[in-house]
């Protein structure tokens, strides 16, 4: 929309106030730049500048992501961001009027997550061969991941000092840099103490390393490749169903409401800051089991 484009320096004071006063990821404040920069460049090809924009723009330029058939739900984000930027002006005293004030965001369907069932999830955990070191490795992490509901970012995150086997607990950094420690169960325990035993030295081959699930040179995995792992074992186990990188996460928290585990002890367990987020797990539960019912109830 323009040439020689240059990010206006308020994005990136706004990204670094973020950071420090929020301790957001940096997939979260590339989100944020992401949109902030995309909205600059429209706000430049109509002859204004961030800081004398009005609630006029803001809706004509949701008007162009509509007719350029933007997904709702990434206008929606993209409007969060426009609120929380125009915010922070108003904070800071550089505008008296926050243009997005009256905007409404996109009315969003509420989609339940995808969960496999506790058969799919003992087919997949099942596949790894623990007598090559890759996919050992691979089983120590898929246990993991299921056993305690982390991020696939925690997950490949984790240092040799944030687990106790002997304690049987993890202690996460999640969001924002919150601490939570959640528990571990046996299986999960016994899988990472052969994958310690067996596996890591071959994969580090001497090399010094505090990551705990390292990649084949010694590093620590990014979280795309331990999702093409887990889509390969899928693949192997005969899993049709719709995966995605929470798949296990997702599962972990409706098979344990499913189990009469209490909400809160489960939102806890997910890092979850606000209850209302873990509650979409309840919907996938009650469908779970209302789904059994009409399957195996005489008069379902």
């Amino acid at each position: 929309m323009t040439d020689n484009y240059q990010a206006d320096p308020l994005i990136d004071a706004f990204l670094d106030d973020l950071w420090s006063a929020k301790g957001l990821s940096d997939n979260t404040l590339s989100s944020y730049r992401t949109d902030l920069r995309h909205f600059e460049r429209y706000v430049l090809s109509q002859q204004y500048r961030l800081i004398n924009v009005d609630q006029l723009v803001i809706r004509d330029y949701l008007a162009y992501r509509v007719a350029e058939n933007f997904a709702k739900t990434s206008t929606a984000r993209l409007l969060s961001s426009l609120r929380r930027f125009y915010g922070y002006l108003i904070v800071k005293q550089l505008i008296d009027i926050d243009p997005t004030s009256l905007i409404e965001s996109p009315k969003l369907a509420r989609k339940l997550p995808d969960a496999l069932s506790e058969t799919q999830i003992d087919a997949l955990l099942a596949e790894p061969d623990i007598d090559d070191p890759i996919e050992c490795r691979d089983k120590a992490m898929l246990e993991l991941l299921y056993a305690t509901g982390l991020r696939v970012t925690e997950l490949v995150s984790l240092t040799l000092e944030q687990i106790s086997l002997r304690q049987g607990l993890v202690r996460i950094v999640g969001k924002g840099g919150k601490e939570r420690l959640v528990p571990l169960g046996e299986l999960a325990i016994s899988e990472i103490e052969q994958y310690l035993l067996a596996a890591r030295p071959t994969l580090l081959n001497n090399k010094q390393s505090d990551v705990l699930f390292p990649s084949k040179r010694g590093q620590m995995m990014t979280r795309q490749t331990f999702w093409h792992r887990i889509k390969c074992y899928a693949v192997r186990a005969g899993i049709n169903s719709h995966l995605s990188p929470h798949t296990l996460r997702h599962a972990f928290a409706t098979h344990l409401l499913n189990h009469g585990a209490d909400l809160r002890v489960v939102q806890l367990l997910l890092g979850h800051s606000d209850l209302s987020t873990t509650q979409i797990y309840t919907h996938v539960a009650k469908a779970r089991l209302q789904q059994l019912h009409s399957e195996h109830h005489p008069r379902g």
